[in-house]
């Protein structure tokens, strides 16, 4: 009979960088009932196991605890590209409408949908209802850009929306408008809202497949931990679904959204009834998510000084700020942690501002209030992230030489504050806290392409001698891994159990194909992953392993 203490798992022969300082390498470890129980040689760790122990031969491969991706619409991604065109290809304007006009040639859906569109390239200069209505002229389309902040729809989406001079900008949003006031069919912000609200809603099975189809994708990347990075109530009702039939596959954090219309008083009873209604050991929504700005590819980025190009100009905060204040103070009150999405330098000065205003009123706690993005930062905040203990979410791929930072952003912001957009290996030696991620849909889930971009602030596939852009941000392996591990399970809030392979955490657990930490940097994006456990529990196998 099996000893009911022995291990139920054995991985050896194996390189395991565990990220714990206190025994940061081992050739073996031990788990029983999903949780890490030893780590030593070989040797050691099988003379612990009985016949009954599963033995995985890692073949001497690295092995890493499973990455966690901090900033990840999992749920609306997965389900956009289960039912969308995926227009992330598309270059050109006749690439985009052939990618809409093939997938709505294989669909019957009344409404045809597009995703991933590349805000770098198609705008208010090159894009609007009537490009739309050369693809598909018979029925309605909406398209949504891969930044999350910019849609698009043609004349008959228009035309059944009721959209058309008449109706006004919501606040926080606009529809782009020509010369007579009529809407092009391109829509910012929260005007991509007022859309999604009277357009046909999907079934609920969409989004369990949505689910399924992006944990799938982000287990054969290594991820075993997300934070969903906005959720109402149905996201947590399809998690929770999904948890109680035994197939979610990744531990699940999430922020739900505080809408800029609502009072405290309604935005803290919502947010407080989904933290208590949603809750186990694998869900929990532990945060509160904040827009205070948008993107700078549609103006809508708020600086502390106005944009530098020729029409000038600048974007408002999309709360009012003083009822902003009050809404971050009361959620810090509560011991919600705040998620705040901030693109440019005045937006992340203003979070920063109410991040203290709170710690004053509030007082202390390990609150790791967290700012996603901080494209653009002014260097005298940087050291205010450290003092207040404010994590720095970021996306790395996007510090490089591309048309979103060369042709849109840096003409808008200038070469001073270019300097200072997407600081990261400032921010991480200033000693702030910080953790990486990919924010997918908007760019990839694979973690391995992000990290070769950490690294060397250059597009994949180019020549070493490319320009780089601001190298001196360049990161190092050591720390980008700690971003996706160590440094995001406290993000997170679940660095108690997972983020380390130290004994008595969790056994979520990667083996990779090729050793990052020696390998050239330019060889990181190329890396697969061979295994990927999620407690124990095999979630991912590549075909070639057989260990």
């Amino acid at each position: 009979m099996a000893s009911a203490s022995a291990p139920d798992l054995i991985l050896y022969n194996a390189d395991i960088r565990t990220m714990d300082p206190l025994q940061p390498r081992a050739e073996a470890l031990a788990a029983r009932n999903g949780r890490i129980v030893a780590l030593g040689s070989s040797a050691e760790m099988r003379a612990l196991a009985n016949g009954a122990a599963r033995k995985i031969d890692a073949g001497g491969r690295l092995v890493l605890p499973g990455f966690q991706d901090t900033h990840i619409h999992l749920q609306d991604s997965g389900t956009d590209f289960c039912t969308s065109a995926n227009l992330e290809g598309a270059r050109t304007v006749d690439e985009l409408q052939r990618l809409i006009r093939d997938f709505a040639a294989t669909r019957n859906d009344h409404w045809v949908r597009g995703t991933g569109w590349y805000s770098g390239i198609f705008g208010a200069h090159n894009l609007n209802r009537q490009v739309l209505d050369a693809a598909v002229p018979d029925r309605p389309v909406f398209i949504f850009a891969s930044d999350g902040h910019n849609a698009a729809v043609n004349t008959k989406a228009c035309e059944e929306l009721g959209l058309d001079a008449s109706v006004a900008d919501p606040f926080g949003g606009q529809f782009v408008r020509d010369k007579d006031g009529r809407p092009t069919g391109l829509a910012y912000e929260l005007a991509i809202d007022w859309i999604r609200a009277r357009m046909p809603k999907r079934p609920l099975d969409a989004y369990f497949d949505g689910v399924r189809y992006g944990q799938k994708l982000a287990n054969s990347h290594g991820i075993t931990g997300v934070l969903d990075a906005l959720v109402r109530e149905r996201h947590m009702v399809v998690y929770r679904g999904l948890e109680e039939k035994g197939e979610l596959n990744v531990r699940l954090r999430a922020t739900a959204i505080v809408n800029p219309g609502d009072s405290v008083r309604d935005s803290l009873g919502r947010l407080e009834a989904l933290r208590r209604d949603f809750r186990s050991d694998n869900i929990y929504v532990h945060s509160a998510k904040f827009f205070l700005d948008g993107v700078l590819e549609n103006r809508t980025a708020a600086m502390i000084e106005d944009y530098s190009d020729a029409t000038g100009g600048n974007a408002a905060i999309m709360f009012d700020e003083a009822l902003l204040k009050e809404l971050m103070i009361a959620f810090d009150a509560a011991r919600f942690q705040l998620h705040v999405h901030v693109i440019g330098d005045r937006a992340t000065r203003i979070a920063l501002d109410n991040i203290a205003a709170a710690r004053a009123l509030n007082g202390a706690w390990p609150s790791l209030h967290q700012l996603a993005h901080v494209q653009v930062i002014h260097p005298d905040d940087i050291p205010r992230l450290r003092d207040l203990g404010v994590v720095t979410n970021m996306q790395p791929l996007w510090a490089r030489n591309e048309p979103s930072v060369t042709e849109m952003a840096l003409p808008l912001i200038g070469e001073k504050r270019g300097r200072w957009m997407y600081p990261w290996r400032t921010i991480v030696d200033s000693g702030a806290p910080y953790a990486v991620s990919s924010d997918w849909g908007v760019s990839t889930l694979n973690p391995f392409k992000i990290m070769q971009t950490a690294v060397t602030r250059q597009p994949e596939k180019v020549a070493p001698d490319f320009p780089a852009f601001v190298p001196e941000e360049r990161m190092n392996v050591e720390q980008v891994v700690r971003g996706y591990t160590t440094k995001a399970a406290e993000a997170a809030w679940r660095a108690d159990e997972t983020g380390s392979l130290t004994p008595g955490r969790y056994a979520d657990l990667i083996l990779l194909d090729r050793d990052i930490f020696s390998i050239d940097p330019y060889e990181i994006g190329g890396t697969q992953v061979d295994l990927t456990l999620l407690g124990g529990r095999e979630v991912h196998r590549s075909e070639g392993f057989a260990g």
